[in-house]
């Protein structure tokens, strides 16, 4: 999974976001604003013995208000006496197995789903964290430990100590009884892969746990596909979970027994619903992977009519309509980063999800009119070379203007090159990503994914690093970042229309720049009155909808807080206007 995915790469800080707000008007922060929820109680008494003369009027009267009730549904219209149908409902079919097709129309931005997920645990990664609330933290002497297990923790009072969403009673037992084959493994000397085989066992750990404490909410993971003869045809794949996990836990931990007669086959199934069914979260630096009760049922689509978030503080997902869905619509979510090339985005979605993606993104060689996966043809050096046929992965590319072909394998190594590249460089370093994109300007085209992930990271620090603090910017460097967020949003508009997350924060970013500029050239007499308020018009429009859209985030995300600092940077545009 590529360490560079841009929805884990938000730097968003309040004091950052300060720097970034409208140049037209005092930066601040819209604070102590929340919203607060008012339960109205009744009290339940109990009615008083009637006599046989008042009951009869009491029933005469219930009768009246029965009838006139009646008459009043009568005169309504028939909209309103009908109750909304619900959102969705699941079918099935022996292609894709169950899934959610929407029940009515439904308008952008209408919550599906909000669920507490069925079982957490860390992501599946070499980076150690904390196993109540999900923290990165370090090996070293000085951390922070669990008395009852040895396990890092972020603090002793850590909120997700004792509780099922972190780190339990029984799961601290099991691994106290375990220290040398756990906890003590965990130590500055270990290597990245023995740290990453130790934290991919815990969420197995955790499930199999409910396995005994929690036996009902068991029974509904099982229920989860988990393809394991398609999985058993993958050696590779198989080897690793019977080596790392089934024999690691069964014989090296001796759980069979603790468990109640564990068989390796429950813990490969286990394995498999965990590698098609999950979710990775996460929020202000914590990341985990989940299983939800029903969220898994949505169908997979390269540019899907959903979008999702998690709440930071009890980790349920949210999710949401993201344009508006005809009624009968398959509900679809993306199960790869939308920002990768088709080739590489395939071969993701097969590894993890064991099928191969032929959504109408997929078998379109220019990805929707996107050409996010476009190079530069060598040879003729006008041409785009792209993908004979998208839905085999191993079909030549060739240039639309030439006779020039690639193999397949060319390709894919020349993009791992330009990856490892990529992931070489400092996220904080402009110079560095400014050279990026230089030097793969006449390989890649300009909407390439890999461009595009420099030119996001580019649209996000410029402005808030030092030495590039938006009063220190050049009008070059100002013209820079506005050229880099539209070419961005322009690809977003494509691949995620909509109330997606993406969209609000590049709208969010294009703003200040827009501004600035119009600033600047009406103080120089450089631009007319007439273009300063299209693009004054411009901003509002900008701030209006990136306010809309990252208010749906959950309060106390980096995105909602941008989303007030949107709102904040609106009202004193306006007031000035």
């Amino acid at each position: 999974m590529p360490k560079r995915a841009l929805l884990q790469r938000q730097t968003c800080h309040s004091q950052s976001l300060q720097l970034m707000a409208c140049a037209a008007a005092e930066s601040s922060w819209l604070r102590g604003a929340r919203n607060v929820d008012v339960h109205l109680l009744r009290a339940a008494t109990a009615p008083p013995l009637l006599s046989f003369a008042q009951t009869r009027r009491q029933q005469q009267q219930q009768q009246q208000q029965s009838r006139s009730r009646q008459r009043d549904t009568q005169q309504q219209p028939k909209e309103q006496q009908e109750e909304p149908l619900p959102a969705y409902r699941v079918e099935h079919s022996e292609l894709y197995g169950r899934y959610l097709v929407a029940n009515r129309a439904l308008a952008a931005g209408e919550q599906l789903i909000r669920e507490q997920p069925l079982a957490i645990g860390p992501c599946v990664s070499c980076e150690p964290v904390c196993l109540g609330c999900y923290q990165p933290v370090r090996l070293g002497p000085a951390q922070c430990r669990c008395e009852g297990c040895g396990w890092p923790l972020c603090a002793a009072d850590c909120r997700g100590l004792r509780q099922s969403s972190g780190h339990s009673r029984e799961e601290c037992e099991l691994y106290g009884r375990r220290r040398a084959q756990a906890a003590e493994l965990l130590n500055e000397s270990a290597s990245p892969d023995a740290v990453r085989d130790l934290y991919e066992l815990v969420l197995i750990v955790r499930i199999l746990l409910m396995r005994q404490h929690r036996p009902e909410e068991y029974a509904r993971i099982r229920l989860m596909e988990s393809h394991t003869e398609q999985r058993r045809e993958n050696l590779t794949l198989w080897q690793h979970y019977e080596k790392k996990v089934v024999q690691r836990l069964l014989h090296d931990w001796q759980l069979a027994q603790e468990l109640g007669g564990l068989e390796p086959a429950e813990v490969h199934e286990i394995c498999g619903i965990l590698d098609v069914n999950c979710f990775e979260i996460g929020q202000r630096g914590g990341k985990a992977r989940t299983l939800y009760p029903s969220a898994f049922l949505l169908a997979h689509d390269c540019r899907p009519n959903t979008s999702h978030t998690d709440d930071p503080l009890d980790y349920s997902i949210i999710l949401r309509t993201s344009r508006s869905v005809r009624e009968q619509e398959t509900l679809t979510l993306s199960y790869a980063y939308t920002l990768q090339g088709t080739l590489k985005r395939r071969t993701f979605i097969q590894g993890g999800k064991l099928f191969w993606c032929q959504c109408q993104r997929c078998a379109d060689p220019r990805e929707l009119g996107s050409d996010c996966s476009d190079l530069v043809c060598k040879i003729c050096r006008t041409g785009s070379i792209r993908a004979t046929e998208p839905l085999n992965q191993e079909a030549d590319w060739a240039c639309d203007r030439c006779a020039h072909r690639i193999e397949s394998a060319q390709v894919e190594r020349l993009l791992d090159h330009i990856n490892d590249d990529l992931e070489s460089i400092d996220v904080h370093d402009i110079p560095a990503l400014e050279n990026f994109l230089i030097r793969y300007r006449e390989v890649l085209r300009p909407n390439h994914y890999l461009l595009l992930s420099a030119k996001y990271s580019l649209c996000q620090i410029y402005g808030r690093v030092e030495g590039y603090l938006l009063p220190q910017l050049s009008p070059r460097d100002i013209e820079r970042k506005e050229r880099y967020c539209r070419e961005f949003l322009a690809v977003i508009d494509i691949l995620e229309p909509g109330l997606t997350r993406l969209r609000g924060l590049i709208m969010y970013e294009l703003h200040a720049p827009i501004m600035v500029l119009a600033q600047l050239g009406m103080q120089s007499g450089r631009m007319s009155r007439q273009e300063f308020q299209r693009r004054i018009k411009e901003v509002v429009r900008l701030l209006k909808e990136s306010a809309h859209i990252l208010q749906l985030e959950p309060p106390g995300s980096s995105e909602h807080e941008m989303g007030l600092a949107a709102a904040d940077a609106l009202a004193k545009i306006n007031a000035q206007l």
